[in-house]
């Protein structure tokens, strides 16, 4: 990752809806949600969240596919990992004791299945 591309996905994400949504996804899992669904749960009009996944889709921490007629959504898990450690890669400017273990912090907050 490079700072553009990070500038990206954190551009995205500085949005509460945006933000939200995100998050629902990361718990969804890698099956996703369908944009409808996310917009019922967030009570956002499917036409605002259209926009808003197309804004994360675009800054790479979600993927899509078309399921008959429905979109689905899902965190794209790859680049959320490489955004984390693109934020965190000069951590504590080599004092790891400073920031404490991530990993430990990271995985007391994702499922088993999304976070290998």
């Amino acid at each position: 990752m490079n700072d553009v591309s990070a500038v990206a996905a954190l551009s995205a994400l500085a949005h509460a809806d945006r933000l939200a949504a995100f998050r629902m996804l990361v718990r969804a899992g890698p099956n996703g949600m369908a944009s409808g669904e996310i917009a019922e749960a967030l009570s956002i009009p499917p036409t605002r969240m259209s926009f808003h996944l197309a804004t994360l889709e675009r800054a790479k921490l979600l993927r899509s596919w078309r399921d008959g007629r429905r979109i689905l959504y899902a965190a794209s898990y790859d680049d959320m990992r490489q955004l984390l450690a693109f934020l965190t890669e000069d951590c504590c400017s080599g004092n790891p004791e400073i920031c404490g273990n991530l990993g430990d912090a990271f995985a007391s907050t994702c499922a088993p299945e999304t976070c290998r």
